[in-house]
């Protein structure tokens, strides 16, 4: 007996979520397992976010909100962005849903129609296509190069744009590679895209965590201004507040296409806790004094494990600018394993062997490599480079 619909014969699990489910079943059997697969902060949420929270409850905002989230907060999100994107934004320009996933889930089911194309680079995030596939459209992948840190250039976009092109997806800094798009490149794609007159989805969760020289930048701040209402920029509170628990992401866009998101979110989740609001509004009013020491910590972290990565047999890797990921290259690695020998291969020996727990690159469009996050301390770094060591063949 068939007991789902056919739109689930297209749409896999998340990678991330099985690896992480994976190593969560060998610990409740007894084994120490050292994991690199969650894609969230070890630190805690600072305390006047958790007390903006509690208080909210003890006051009675218990209640249902407005299905595109509390005034004061989406006010909150527009100054917040007219001061880092510089582009005029209003609260009109503002929908808040149950994090940033359920943001782009209402983009594609509000816009995309069957046979509409969207242009994905990769590496991607693993879900950007399946929810392309769920609202019936049809994900187009643009592959990338390390050699090119990861950025897509307008040729490859060229290359891979047809008739039925409407959307192009961005996602800088990024998961899984950790690029950081530079401010020429982006503005050469956001004027790319505006010739084409292509809706574009800039996925900016990350914007807080670049590294060294890399500076984030906005397809909204840099695309021809004509062009802006057919931007849709994706943000929130989660990677750079550690809020993940929290499960609130913001959507910033033309009011129009803010008001069909709506729609979509009045039929599935209607609104976000009215308890997570109270705690995203004070993050965004209150001090954020701790992140340059969040950052300085990522930093140490990322350069521990790139050294580590780059030592042992068979791996290569490059410099993550943003985000708190790393993508090696171990196909050289799996291969030692045997010929036809996978990334998924060399992921699954190394958690049964070494209790280390990284997630396979091909679900994320890399093939041969492995995704590892550095959102973990030191000492479970060097614990993990350590394991890994002794079971590279």
């Amino acid at each position: 007996m068939t007991l789902t619909s056919s739109r689930l014969q297209t749409v896999r699990p998340s990678a991330t979520v099985a690896m992480t489910d994976r190593a969560l079943q060998l610990r409740a059997q007894g084994r120490h397992i050292i994991s690199f697969t969650a894609g969230e902060p070890d630190f805690d949420t600072p305390a006047h976010i958790v007390d903006a929270a509690a208080q909210a409850m003890r006051r009675g905002q218990t209640r249902y909100t407005p299905v595109v989230g509390l005034a004061a907060l989406r006010e909150a999100v527009a100054a917040t962005s007219t001061e880092v994107r510089r582009v005029p934004v209003t609260a009109d320009n503002v929908i808040i849903s149950t994090g940033a996933k359920q943001v782009l889930y209402n983009f594609f089911m509000a816009l995309l129609n069957p046979g509409d194309e969207v242009l994905i680079p990769a590496p991607y995030w693993v879900s950007y296509p399946d929810q392309v596939r769920l609202a019936g459209g049809t994900p187009i992948i643009v592959p990338t190069s390390p050699d090119r840190d990861w950025v897509p250039h307008t040729d490859d976009l060229d290359r891979a744009l047809t008739p039925q092109t409407r959307v192009l997806v961005l996602n800088s800094p990024a998961n899984p590679t950790g690029a950081v798009y530079p401010r020429d490149a982006l503005a050469d794609i956001a004027q790319w895209a505006s010739r084409h007159n292509l809706w574009v989805v800039s996925d900016e969760i990350y914007r807080e965590l670049v590294y060294g020289d890399a500076a984030f930048h906005s397809p909204l701040t840099l695309a021809p201004p004509h062009h802006r209402h057919r931007i849709l920029v994706v943000d929130g509170l989660s990677k750079s507040h550690a809020m993940t628990g929290f499960r609130l992401g913001f959507g910033i866009a033309h009011p129009d296409l803010i008001a069909a998101m709506s729609v979509i979110q009045g039929q599935s989740t209607s609104c976000a806790t009215s308890i997570s609001q109270a705690a995203a509004l004070a993050a965004l009013q209150g001090p954020n004094d701790f992140l340059p020491d969040w950052r300085n910590a990522y930093t140490r972290r990322r350069d521990q494990l790139i050294s580590g990565l780059r030592q042992l047999p068979g791996v290569r890797c490059t410099l993550p600018a943003g985000a708190f990921y790393a993508l090696p290259n171990i196909s050289a690695a799996a291969a030692r394993l045997g010929a036809d020998a996978t990334d998924i291969d060399l992921a699954e020996h190394l958690l049964e062997t070494a209790g280390v727990a990284t997630v396979p690159g091909t679900p994320f469009g890399a093939p041969g490599h492995l995704r590892f996050s550095y959102a973990v301390s030191e000492d479970t770094i060097a614990q993990g480079l350590a394991r890994m060591a002794d079971v590279l063949p």
